[in-house]
């Protein structure tokens, strides 16, 4: 059966694709949404460190209520020998199911047809092959997430720019002996202990009381292809080592690309967005910022007349030197160890001027006295 014909087709309905759509069916686009897992389902289901300001420049309120689980607070970045406390920053901790709803419930209210279950298996000429039929389309959005739906030819990611990352929420089951680590370690309440190259270069564990101290967030991460265990492992391996971490309350887990933006984002027809598009933060591998920013930029191009070319071009101008530098920062990161990184914390070499631009995904600004 045909559906109805309509200006875009989005393929995933996680952050990047609901934020598309709604910006898109906002400015008057009659857009249609696959899915191929349930909504409910979509998108990541853990916890995420966005910056405000990202937010507010594309056009999303800044998280509230049950979304928003706090923030700006300081981050402890920790290394052997060496330490950067990190304060001023923008970053906030986001529930990512409940920001993921409300984009799809903003998408649906602009109009937006969303199709669960779904999924695209190819494209001739206007017509997206899905696996519920057919859809006339004039553009293609491809935000099904890392590898893409395979309808714009781009590299594969090779495996040692592939982070493996997991987060969970966890009640804390003795709320005394979850104070005792904290402190142990110099973190006051609230605040993140950033624990670095726990796994090789690349990798972090990052772990955070959260409801007033009923439960703790554990966000690990490494690159398995360079000999390291999985973002998964060191959650398990450390949670069985902490006797007062209880049960998982919710969470994931998944593959990152760590790389710089692909260079070709799109064609005539099909544009690449978020994790599709390789549009993740490299310094953190955190794609939810850049993947609202690609949407917002995406939908004003289109709805203002310009082409998916357009918007491949204005995202490099806009953003490829950004996510370039800070691609080579993480390529370096990801040769050093530990040890390492103690010594560059210790020597004053890295910063909280240099971190805190990390955080925010944002330029450093070098006050006189780092020169």
């Amino acid at each position: 059966m045909l559906h109805p014909p309509v200006d875009l087709a989005v393929i995933g309905a996680g952050t990047a694709g609901a934020a598309a759509a709604a910006f898109l069916a906002e400015r008057g686009l009659k857009v249609v949404v696959l899915e191929r897992r349930t909504l409910a389902a979509a998108g990541a289901r853990w916890v995420n460190g966005v910056p405000r300001g990202v937010f507010r420049a594309a056009g999303v309120a800044v998280p509230t209520g049950d979304e928003d689980l706090g923030g700006p607070h300081p981050f402890h970045m920790i290394a052997p020998g060496g330490r950067v406390r990190i304060d001023d920053h923008d970053v906030i901790d986001v529930d990512m199911r409940a920001l993921v709803a409300r984009l799809q419930a903003r998408a649906m209210a602009a109009g937006v047809t969303f199709l669960p279950g779904v999924a695209a298996l190819g494209r001739d000429r206007d017509l997206l092959r899905t696996s519920g039929g057919p859809i006339r389309c004039r553009w293609i959005v491809d935000a099904s997430g890392l590898g893409g739906a395979g309808l714009l030819p781009v590299p594969d990611v090779a495996p040692h720019h592939l982070c493996a990352a997991a987060q969970e929420i966890r009640e804390v089951r003795d709320a005394a002996a979850a104070r005792a680590y904290f402190d142990a370690h110099d973190v006051g309440p609230g605040e993140a202990l950033v624990e670095v190259g726990v796994a090789g270069g690349f990798s972090v564990r990052n772990v955070r009381l959260f409801h007033g101290g009923a439960t703790v967030g554990i966000l690990t991460g490494s690159i398995p292809a360079l000999g390291h265990p999985p973002g998964k492992v060191i959650l398990d391996r450390f949670v069985a080592a902490q006797p007062w971490i209880g049960r998982r309350v919710y969470g994931g887990a998944g593959a990152i690309p760590l790389r710089r933006p692909h260079d070709r984002l799109a064609d005539d027809q099909v544009a690449l967005l978020g994790d599709a598009g390789c549009q993740v933060f490299p310094a953190h591998g955190s794609g939810i910022g850049a993947g609202m920013l690609a949407a917002r930029l995406l939908a004003d191009v289109v709805a203002d007349g310009g082409s998916l070319r357009d918007y491949e071009v204005g995202w490099q101008r806009r953003h490829g030197g950004l996510h370039a530098s800070f691609d080579v920062v993480r390529r370096w990161n990801q040769g050093t160890d530990a040890a390492t990184l103690g010594r560059i914390m210790a020597l004053g070499l890295i910063d909280a001027e240099v971190l805190r631009a990390g955080l925010d995904q944002a330029f450093p600004r070098i006050a006189p006295r780092s020169l």
